[in-house]
């Protein structure tokens, strides 16, 4: 083997070297650990232009990288059917996207992605376009063990303030719907919030919150953790784990 053509093999060997370890490189990048997307949808039972938006959430929770959740608001009851997944903390919220996004007003059936954006909830064309756009996200570790919920926040550096909001859901559930707009319909909805309460703040330390099991209504089956911004800003974190 003459020196050039030494030199020819010695260059490609390094050349597919390097490529492998962009590769390599490329794959460790696409692999970081990241929560899902989180899609809120403000609606109620009472109202006629929801049910479209609850199919629509029930397709978005089946994503992998999406933690979709349905918040029933309470303003609609007084129309003759009252939606008895209603949380007043649903609507409280709810009127809290209004300021931080500068809306005009609340409205259902509303999809609010991230708590960065605002949709018309059976939007599904400007819904994934939102959330086909890249974000990091903050890891949380949640376990459930021997009648305790563990929430796991790592250490960044990060000198913000943000709130870890624990929120206990319901899968599914069926209702047949006697009366108000909706009267002789049965209703099929998804990832229903029983429960929403806040853990604690993180400012950037590693933290770790805790909560009895048995503190959480009967008909939530799982949990989500959300680390949101102060004063209900963005969601940079997020993360669900069985609860029974």
């Amino acid at each position: 083997m003459t020196l050039r053509i030494k030199r020819a093999a010695l260059l490609t060997l390094i050349f597919m070297g390097l490529e492998l370890g962009t590769a390599a490189n490329l794959r460790a990048q696409s692999s970081s650990p990241r929560g899902p997307a989180v899609v809120e949808l403000y609606t109620s039972q009472g109202c006629s232009s929801c049910p479209p938006a609850d199919a629509l959430l029930g397709e978005l929770s089946q994503m992998p990288s999406v933690l979709a959740l349905s918040f029933h608001v309470d303003y609609w009851d007084s129309l003759g059917w009252r939606d008895h997944f209603a949380l007043p903390m649903a609507r409280e919220r709810q009127r809290g996207y209004v300021e931080t996004l500068g809306l005009s007003s609340a409205f259902t059936p509303q999809v609010v992605v991230d708590g960065r954006s605002s949709f018309v909830g059976s939007d599904k064309r400007r819904i994934l376009a939102e959330l086909a756009e890249s974000r990091n996200t903050i890891p949380i570790i949640v376990e459930v063990a021997r009648g305790e919920l563990t929430v796991t926040v790592p250490e960044r550096q990060d000198h913000g303030r943000y709130d870890v909001n624990l929120i206990a859901y319901l899968p599914a559930a069926s209702t047949n719907i006697g009366r108000g707009e909706n009267s002789g319909r049965t209703l099929r909805e998804f990832n229903i919030v029983r429960q929403f309460r806040s853990l604690g703040v993180w400012n950037g330390q590693e933290s770790m919150f805790r909560a009895p099991v048995d503190s959480f209504p009967g008909d939530a089956t799982r949990v989500a953790v959300l680390l949101q911004r102060a004063g209900q800003g963005p969601i940079v974190g997020s993360a669900t784990a069985l609860l029974r």
